[in-house]
Formats: C-alpha cells, structure tokens, sequence
C-alpha cells in the first residue's frame, strides 16, 4: 500500500533540473506570517489596547540598507482590531527587542527608559574623562572623600551601637573561655579518676581485688540465721488460733473434703451436712 503523504518524489534517470523554468518574484517581496505582539500598546487612532502575546496576521518584509553585525533588520505591519488602522514595527537586534514605528504607542517601558538613560550618564562620563585628564583627577578625589566620610559615619554607628547596648561583649567573651577552662579541668580529672580505677587505686589507696577462688564462692562462710519450720497452711489444722501442730511426731492426714473447704469444726449441726462415703466403700470391695 503507498503512502497517504508522498513526500519523496520519483526522478527518472534522464531527468534534467535546468529544464525546469523559474519563477520570477521581486527581490524584497513581502509575504504573510502569524506573529504575536511583542509588546504592550495603544492605537493611536481609535485608542484601542493592545496586550503583549495578541496574535495577528502580518506582513514581514525586510528593511533596506538596515543591518546589525551582518545581520538583517525584519520590518512587520499588522491591524488594530477595532479601527484596522496599519501598525509598524521592526526588530531592534542591538537591545534584543522591537521598535514601534507608526501606528500606536509603546506603554510600560519606564524601566526601559530608566535603564537608557543610566547607561547614557555613565557613556558620557566615560567619555568626559578620556578627553580630559583633569576630570579623571577630580573624580579620583571626590570617590577618596566620599570612602573617607562613609568609614567616618561606619565608625560613629558602630560607637552608638555600643554604648546603647546592654550586653558587653568582652565580659561574654571573657566568661566563655573561663567556662572552657573549667569544662576541660573536669574533663582531666575525670579521665584521671578513671585510669587510678582501671589500675585499681582510689584517692590514693590501692584496692583489693579477689583471686579467682574466692570469686567461685570458697571464701570465708556466710553466716545464717535461724529457718522457721512453720508453714503457711498450718491455721487449717490447728484446734485454735494461734496454735499449731509443728512439735508433734506424726500429724494425722486430713480427709480430702477438709484439704477443698477446710474443717467444719465440732459443732454436731454442722458435722451432719457431711457424710461420709465408708459404707459405700465397703460394700464395693
């Protein structure tokens, strides 16, 4: 399937390209280009605005005899929208900008303006003082005065300043390198106290250290005191409070309801709620 856009065309091996005629155009002949605004302006006949970026459709054609390091000068007209009077402008290759011809007015160029004009005072200054050496002398001396009043008044300030202030800067000096002294003194002394421990002195006074025996437990015996025999469940099975069977030689064992609830005591009323299961057990076997 061939291509929807043919952009390579075909030539024959016969083909001749002298035979194809040319046309004949002016030299400097103008033609059509969509362009934006390059800057923001005012018709001049109806006083209509014209914001910076506002596309138009415009002629470009060059200017004649008008170049910039070799370079051409391009001239463009375009059309209010609101008049369709002719507006003109070219290209100012020298500031990197375009210059407003006929047509409108150029608004919010003071910065531009301003920036002219202080590149012009300092042109014809330096001008001034090629063509004259006296001047160059004079300015010389003016530049050394005014360095010596501005040192003057930079001195005063710094006076002022000092006097009105409530901290003194000396003294803060002085207390920090006194707390720096301080903060290493301690630092000595400990780092002393610390190699007398590791070989095992303290204020002056060696210590003692364990051999390996006695730190395995065959040093001298631990004295103990006396063990108590009694036992926290005895108040179970003992006749009152207060009293306990820890002397006798053989303690009977109790039955194993009396282990869950305890002793019901002697009381004839409350031994009924009990009975007891040796019957039952004897009849079994």
């Amino acid at each position: 399937m061939s291509e929807r856009k043919v952009l390579n065309k075909y030539y024959p091996p016969d083909f001749d390209p002298t035979d194809i005629p040319k046309m004949k155009t002016q030299k400097n002949r103008p033609f059509n280009i969509r362009i934006m605004a390059p800057m923001n302006m005012r018709c001049d006949n109806c006083g209509e605005y014209i914001y910076k970026g506002k596309k138009f459709n415009s002629r470009k054609e060059d200017v004649e005899d008008e170049y910039y390091l070799g370079l051409r000068i391009f001239r463009f007209y375009i059309k209010c929208p609101r008049c369709v009077s002719e507006i003109a402008f070219k290209t100012d290759l020298e500031n990197t900008d375009y210059t407003l011809e006929a047509g409108a007015t150029r608004l919010f160029e003071a910065e531009k303006l301003a920036r002219q004009m202080a590149e012009k005072e300092i042109k014809d200054k330096e001008d001034e003082e090629l063509n004259n050496p006296m001047k160059i002398l004079e300015n010389r001396t003016k530049a050394s005065r005014k360095e010596i009043e501005e040192i003057d008044t930079l001195e005063e300030i710094r006076d002022m300043n000092a006097r009105h202030a409530k901290v003194d800067h000396e003294e803060v000096l002085k207390f920090h390198a006194e707390y720096e002294k301080q903060l290493k003194r301690l630092q000595e002394e400990e780092e002393e106290r610390e190699i007398r421990e590791l070989f095992g002195e303290v204020n002056g006074q060696s210590i003692k250290r364990l051999h390996d025996d006695e730190e395995e437990g065959e040093g001298p015996p631990i004295k103990k005191g006396p063990v108590s025999t009694t036992k926290p469940t005895d108040f179970l099975t003992s006749d009152a409070p207060g009293t306990s069977k820890v002397g006798t030689s053989k303690a009977a064992k109790p039955a194993v309801w009396e282990r869950s609830i305890g002793s019901v005591g002697s009381k004839a009323s409350l031994m009924k709620l009990v009975k007891s299961n040796k019957k039952k057990g004897s009849a079994s076997t």
